[in-house]
């Protein structure tokens, strides 16, 4: 069995790219799929903060440079995720060969269902390799005019490498209507938007809890619609249904916790 490898990219930085690997990935993983996550934002890597990883002493940093092997470089993640964390230091960024992404990929896809890949923010070498490895592009942007124009340079970039963008994650977005809205997101950038991630403070809240929201908080906003993404993406039925159920649950033993504090 070989792993899908998708590529999660965006334009610019702040789009909550990684936020939104690293919700996919576990949400993935919860539906019993064989999920690993690569920062492979070199220069900058954020993954191992939302999960504590910070300083884990084995990281794609000393991979790619030829100091360890891959094996040695994948943590055990929530809900059966695995993790492939980026190292935090310059010098280990500068000793870094990108090309060897490359060959990492294919030995760690055997037995996953599958890989996604955090892609660096912006045109690079770094942020090249990932896109033209990958089976699936999805790019993430935000409902604002910048988030877009660059999001549109990464999805020429991605045709010029021979693949196309499978889908467009709006990430952040708001109850109410704006002027740029899914069905302007998906004319100008000629892809299909396939979720929207509402602006959600419990994704804040979790990142300082070094856990994914939809672990943290399964049933808030975000974690309703990451979990929606993750069926779509695996081919599984969503069902809402299931999910107002499991949030009266929680509710209730929250209500049951309050009651007992008092």
């Amino acid at each position: 069995m070989t792993a899908r490898v998708y590529a999660i990219a965006s334009g610019k930085g702040g789009t909550g790219k990684t936020t939104t690997t690293l919700n996919l990935g576990t949400s993935l993983a919860m539906l019993g799929k064989k999920t690993l996550i690569i920062d492979a934002d070199l220069g900058m890597a954020n993954l191992g903060l939302l999960l504590g990883l910070e300083k884990s002493k084995v990281t794609l940093h000393e991979v790619l440079s030829g100091e360890a092997e891959i094996k040695d470089a994948i943590y055990n993640g929530p809900s059966g995720l695995k993790v492939v964390p980026c190292g935090l230091s310059l010098k280990g960024f500068q000793k870094c060969n990108p090309d060897k992404l490359k060959q990492i990929v294919p030995i760690i896809s055997d037995g996953m269902d599958y890989i996604l890949i955090d892609v660096p923010a912006g045109i690079s070498r770094d942020g090249v390799i990932p896109l033209a490895i990958a089976d699936k592009v999805l790019l993430v942007v935000n409902p604002e005019l910048s988030s877009l124009t660059d999001a549109l340079k990464t999805k020429t970039l991605t045709e010029l490498l021979g693949k196309q963008v499978e889908g467009v994650i709006m990430n952040r977005t708001e109850l109410e209507k704006t002027e740029i809205n899914r069905n302007k997101v998906q004319e100008l950038l000629g892809a299909q938007v396939i979720e929207m991630i509402p602006e959600d403070a419990n994704v804040r809240r979790s990142a300082a809890f070094k856990t994914p929201v939809v672990i943290k908080n399964p049933v808030s906003p975000a974690s309703i619609a990451f979990r929606r993404l993750a069926a779509k993406i695996a081919g599984e039925k969503f069902i809402e249904d299931d999910v107002k159920a499991a949030k009266g649950r929680f509710l209730a033993r929250l209500t049951g916790k309050i009651f007992k504090r008092k």
